[in-house]
């Protein structure tokens, strides 16, 4: 499949519910390829570097607490224009304002706990991907 990458995280609210397949589902039906995947137990380390951009943001502990507070999902998904591609798949960040059908609106329990993480630009893609995966984890 032709296109570009995004990196998604299906943070801990979903894999303590067993929701990785059904979010997996969605995601392909959404016309993403999932070309690497992998469960790991964030260190508090990896989530104070992945989301540094909110250190000096008051919920920034609160949001590493939670990130390290079980497994997730680390992905990296290919398609036509795959970041705007998987934020429209997503949907809001409040599941509330999110879209019919979306991640989100089927499966967030609230803002904070609201499933999934992708990536906002082509280049922070990169970079996420990057933290997580080397191009010979990535099998399309």
């Amino acid at each position: 499949m032709a296109g570009t990458r995004t990196f998604s995280i299906l943070k801990p609210d979903a894999t303590q519910r067993n929701l990785t397949g059904a979010i997996n589902k969605v995601i392909e039906e959404g016309g993403l390829r999932i070309v690497a995947q992998r469960r790991i137990q964030m260190t508090q380390g990896q989530a104070e570097r992945f989301y540094g951009v909110h250190a000096e943001r008051p919920f920034f502990g609160e949001l590493v607490e939670f990130m390290t507070s079980g497994p997730v999902v680390v992905q990296v998904l290919e398609g036509e224009n795959a970041v705007a591609r998987y934020r429209d798949i997503m949907g809001a960040t409040n599941p509330a304002e999110a879209a019919e059908g979306t991640i989100r609106q089927l499966f967030a329990q609230s803002i904070g706990e609201n499933s999934a993480h992708g990536s906002d630009s082509d280049e922070n893609a990169a970079l996420e991907i990057a933290q997580f995966f080397s191009e010979a984890d990535i099998v399309g």
